[in-house]
């Protein structure tokens, strides 16, 4: 179909397209090459900076969980056995004495209940006169123990604003120490 004559004009231009293209090939790698190389080596120091900053930052954290962990967990210790001793208190400031002259109504037992889930107690009845069979000692421990489980869980929280806090500080500390400064977590 093709003439001699355009094949054989054709022949060395194919050779030389080709021959261009692979020199282009060979001059771009012996130019990017070195490059491409520098540019991973950077990589691969990113990665291992990375790695340790991680690794300071969880072992920093592990620290402060510890140290929050001891300090209040012997706090709320110390709050638990001051409200149990409250409550082994109670006979001596509500005596049987007490108990046999002031009665709790169911009134008041309906309205404590209500209180402590939320809901309303619901209409006034004539049985909330009625006698509920409850000493005021045994109000006076459910109080105290109350009071103290409050104590105990506001110790609680302290804690956690405290733990919270303090694991903030060891992730600013170490990732404006380090050279990725900000690429480090929040």
């Amino acid at each position: 179909m093709l003439n001699n004559w355009m094949a054989a004009l054709l022949r060395p231009l194919c050779i030389a397209a080709t021959a261009f293209f692979f020199g282009i090939t060979c001059a771009g790698s012996f130019y990017y090459g070195p490059r491409i190389q520098k540019e991973r080596s950077a990589l691969v120091h990113y990665k291992a900076q990375l790695a340790t900053a991680h690794a300071q930052l969880i072992e920093a954290q592990a620290k402060v969980v510890i140290q929050t962990e001891i300090q209040y967990r012997d706090r709320i210790k110390i709050v638990k056995e001051k409200g149990d001793a409250i409550i082994k208190e109670t006979p001596i400031y509500v005596t049987q004495a007490d108990n046999d002259h002031f009665s709790v109504s169911v009134g008041f037992v309906r309205h404590y209940n209500a209180a402590f889930t939320g809901e309303l107690a619901g209409a006034p009845a004539k049985s909330d006169r009625e006698p509920a069979g409850i000493s005021i000692a045994e109000i006076a421990e459910v109080n105290s123990h109350n009071a103290s489980v409050c104590w105990q869980w506001r110790e609680q929280a302290l804690g956690l604003r405290a733990f919270y806090r303090q694991l903030r500080l060891q992730r600013d500390a170490v990732t404006s120490s380090h050279p990725i400064s900000g690429k480090l977590g929040g």
